[in-house]
Protein backbone atom coordinates (compact mmCIF):
# COMPACT_ATOMS: atom_id res chain seq x y z
CA UNK A 1 0.00 0.00 0.00
CA UNK A 2 1.31 3.74 -0.98
CA UNK A 3 2.10 5.75 1.79
CA UNK A 4 0.44 9.45 1.35
CA UNK A 5 3.10 10.33 2.63
CA UNK A 6 5.17 9.23 -0.09
CA UNK A 7 6.91 10.60 -3.36
CA UNK A 8 5.30 8.16 -4.98
CA UNK A 9 1.65 9.32 -4.24
CA UNK A 10 2.09 12.99 -4.99
CA UNK A 11 4.48 12.45 -8.33
CA UNK A 12 0.70 9.93 -8.87
CA UNK A 13 -1.14 13.09 -8.33
CA UNK A 14 0.69 15.25 -10.38
CA UNK A 15 1.46 13.78 -13.14
CA UNK A 16 -2.55 12.72 -13.65
CA UNK A 17 -3.13 16.85 -13.01
CA UNK A 18 -0.79 19.23 -12.80
CA UNK A 19 -2.89 21.12 -10.03
CA UNK A 20 -4.49 18.62 -8.56
CA UNK A 21 -5.83 20.75 -5.62
CA UNK A 22 -6.78 23.85 -7.86
CA UNK A 23 -4.23 25.98 -6.11
CA UNK A 24 -3.80 28.57 -9.20
CA UNK A 25 -8.07 28.76 -9.32
CA UNK A 26 -9.65 28.01 -5.94
CA UNK A 27 -11.41 30.54 -4.09
CA UNK A 28 -10.30 28.56 -1.13
CA UNK A 29 -6.48 28.53 -2.10
CA UNK A 30 -6.75 32.01 -3.18
CA UNK A 31 -8.24 33.63 -0.06
CA UNK A 32 -5.81 31.43 2.64
CA UNK A 33 -3.15 32.40 0.34
CA UNK A 34 -4.02 36.61 0.79
CA UNK A 35 -4.48 35.76 4.65
CA UNK A 36 -1.50 33.83 4.97
CA UNK A 37 0.55 36.88 3.42
CA UNK A 38 -1.36 39.57 5.81
CA UNK A 39 0.00 37.70 8.72
CA UNK A 40 3.43 38.67 7.77
CA UNK A 41 2.70 42.50 8.18
CA UNK A 42 4.78 43.86 5.42
CA UNK A 43 8.12 42.55 7.21
CA UNK A 44 10.93 41.67 4.78
CA UNK A 45 12.47 38.49 5.48
CA UNK A 46 16.51 37.60 5.00
CA UNK A 47 15.97 34.09 3.80
CA UNK A 48 12.49 32.20 4.18
CA UNK A 49 12.00 28.08 3.75
CA UNK A 50 8.94 26.93 2.43
CA UNK A 51 8.50 23.02 2.42
CA UNK A 52 5.50 21.68 0.51
CA UNK A 53 5.90 24.22 -2.07
CA UNK A 54 3.57 22.64 -4.82
CA UNK A 55 3.13 23.74 -7.77
CA UNK A 56 4.53 27.12 -6.52
CA UNK A 57 1.59 29.73 -6.71
CA UNK A 58 2.34 30.81 -3.10
CA UNK A 59 6.09 30.30 -3.75
CA UNK A 60 5.38 33.39 -6.13
CA UNK A 61 3.52 35.83 -3.91
CA UNK A 62 5.84 34.65 -1.22
CA UNK A 63 8.84 35.48 -2.88
CA UNK A 64 8.07 39.56 -3.21
CA UNK A 65 9.26 39.43 1.32
CA UNK A 66 11.59 37.71 0.68
CA UNK A 67 15.60 38.54 -0.17
CA UNK A 68 16.06 34.84 -0.28
CA UNK A 69 13.29 32.29 -0.68
CA UNK A 70 14.37 28.52 -0.51
CA UNK A 71 11.19 26.19 -1.34
CA UNK A 72 11.12 22.24 -1.72
CA UNK A 73 8.10 19.50 -2.74
CA UNK A 74 8.51 15.63 -2.20
CA UNK A 75 7.07 15.64 -5.88
CA UNK A 76 9.54 15.78 -9.01
CA UNK A 77 7.10 17.15 -11.32
CA UNK A 78 5.18 19.26 -8.75
CA UNK A 79 9.24 20.90 -8.21
CA UNK A 80 9.83 21.34 -11.64
CA UNK A 81 6.31 22.91 -12.32
CA UNK A 82 7.45 25.32 -9.19
CA UNK A 83 10.91 26.12 -10.68
CA UNK A 84 9.23 26.76 -13.61
CA UNK A 85 6.78 29.09 -12.27
CA UNK A 86 9.47 31.06 -10.33
CA UNK A 87 12.18 31.17 -12.96
CA UNK A 88 11.38 34.45 -13.27
CA UNK A 89 12.57 35.03 -9.78
CA UNK A 90 15.90 35.46 -9.18
CA UNK A 91 16.03 35.24 -4.96
CA UNK A 92 13.54 31.84 -5.24
CA UNK A 93 15.54 28.47 -5.31
CA UNK A 94 13.36 25.42 -5.44
CA UNK A 95 14.37 21.89 -5.12
CA UNK A 96 12.69 18.43 -5.06
CA UNK A 97 13.23 17.24 -1.71
CA UNK A 98 11.75 16.09 1.93
CA UNK A 99 11.25 16.65 5.22
CA UNK A 100 13.51 15.96 7.11
CA UNK A 101 16.02 14.96 4.65
CA UNK A 102 15.91 17.86 2.37
CA UNK A 103 16.16 20.16 5.17
CA UNK A 104 18.41 23.38 3.88
CA UNK A 105 21.26 24.27 5.36
CA UNK A 106 21.52 26.88 8.06
CA UNK A 107 18.96 29.27 9.66
CA UNK A 108 15.81 31.21 8.60
CA UNK A 109 14.31 33.87 9.56
CA UNK A 110 10.48 32.99 8.15
CA UNK A 111 9.65 29.17 7.60
CA UNK A 112 6.27 28.83 6.49
CA UNK A 113 4.76 25.24 7.20
CA UNK A 114 1.36 25.30 5.02
CA UNK A 115 -1.04 22.25 4.06
CA UNK A 116 1.70 19.89 4.97
CA UNK A 117 1.30 18.83 8.49
CA UNK A 118 -1.10 16.69 8.24
CA UNK A 119 0.70 13.85 6.14
CA UNK A 120 3.17 13.28 9.71
CA UNK A 121 2.15 10.51 12.71
CA UNK A 122 2.36 13.41 16.31
CA UNK A 123 5.91 12.05 17.34
CA UNK A 124 7.43 11.90 13.90
CA UNK A 125 5.30 16.24 13.25
CA UNK A 126 6.69 17.25 16.46
CA UNK A 127 10.23 15.89 15.82
CA UNK A 128 9.94 17.85 12.56
CA UNK A 129 8.91 20.91 14.15
CA UNK A 130 11.55 20.52 17.09
CA UNK A 131 13.85 20.62 14.13
CA UNK A 132 12.83 23.35 12.21
CA UNK A 133 12.64 25.42 15.54
CA UNK A 134 16.30 24.95 15.64
CA UNK A 135 16.72 26.50 12.28
CA UNK A 136 15.01 29.88 13.17
CA UNK A 137 16.65 32.96 13.92
CA UNK A 138 15.58 34.51 17.47
CA UNK A 139 12.68 36.93 16.44
CA UNK A 140 11.92 34.54 13.38
CA UNK A 141 8.28 33.56 12.62
CA UNK A 142 6.97 30.30 12.15
CA UNK A 143 3.89 30.44 9.91
CA UNK A 144 1.12 27.59 10.00
CA UNK A 145 -1.69 27.28 7.53
CA UNK A 146 -4.12 24.12 7.42
CA UNK A 147 -7.17 23.12 5.84
CA UNK A 148 -9.60 22.23 8.53
CA UNK A 149 -11.70 19.14 6.83
CA UNK A 150 -11.18 15.30 6.46
CA UNK A 151 -9.40 13.48 3.57
CA UNK A 152 -8.71 9.76 3.66
CA UNK A 153 -4.93 10.87 2.90
CA UNK A 154 -4.48 12.77 5.97
CA UNK A 155 -2.97 11.63 8.89
CA UNK A 156 -3.72 14.72 11.47
CA UNK A 157 -6.38 17.00 11.11
CA UNK A 158 -5.33 20.84 10.65
CA UNK A 159 -6.59 21.39 14.49
CA UNK A 160 -4.26 18.48 15.38
CA UNK A 161 -1.41 19.78 13.59
CA UNK A 162 -1.76 22.93 14.96
CA UNK A 163 -1.79 21.48 18.64
CA UNK A 164 1.49 19.80 18.07
CA UNK A 165 2.94 22.69 16.97
CA UNK A 166 1.96 24.73 19.86
CA UNK A 167 3.12 22.92 22.12
CA UNK A 168 7.16 23.28 20.13
CA UNK A 169 9.55 24.83 22.85
CA UNK A 170 10.93 27.89 22.22
CA UNK A 171 8.04 29.74 19.60
CA UNK A 172 5.46 32.12 21.10
CA UNK A 173 1.92 32.38 19.79
CA UNK A 174 1.59 35.94 18.53
CA UNK A 175 -1.21 35.47 15.91
CA UNK A 176 -3.93 32.93 15.05
CA UNK A 177 -7.30 33.16 13.07
CA UNK A 178 -9.62 29.93 11.99
CA UNK A 179 -12.05 30.57 9.14
CA UNK A 180 -14.73 28.03 7.83
CA UNK A 181 -12.16 25.88 6.17
CA UNK A 182 -8.47 26.67 7.27
CA UNK A 183 -6.76 27.86 10.26
CA UNK A 184 -3.41 30.31 10.27
CA UNK A 185 -1.13 30.80 13.39
CA UNK A 186 1.48 32.67 13.97
CA UNK A 187 4.86 31.85 15.78
CA UNK A 188 7.89 34.03 16.60
CA UNK A 189 10.76 32.45 17.91
CA UNK A 190 11.70 33.32 21.80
Amino acid sequence: MRSSSSQEFFDKLYSADSDPWNFATSDYELSRYDAEISFLEGRRFKRAFEPGCSIGIFTQKLATFCDRLEAIDISPTAASLARKRCSHLKNVTVQQGSLPQDLPYGTFNLIVFSELGYYFEAPVLQDLGSELVKRLEVDGVFLAAHWLGQSPDHVLSGDRVHEVLRCLPGLTLTASDRQPGYRIDRWSKT
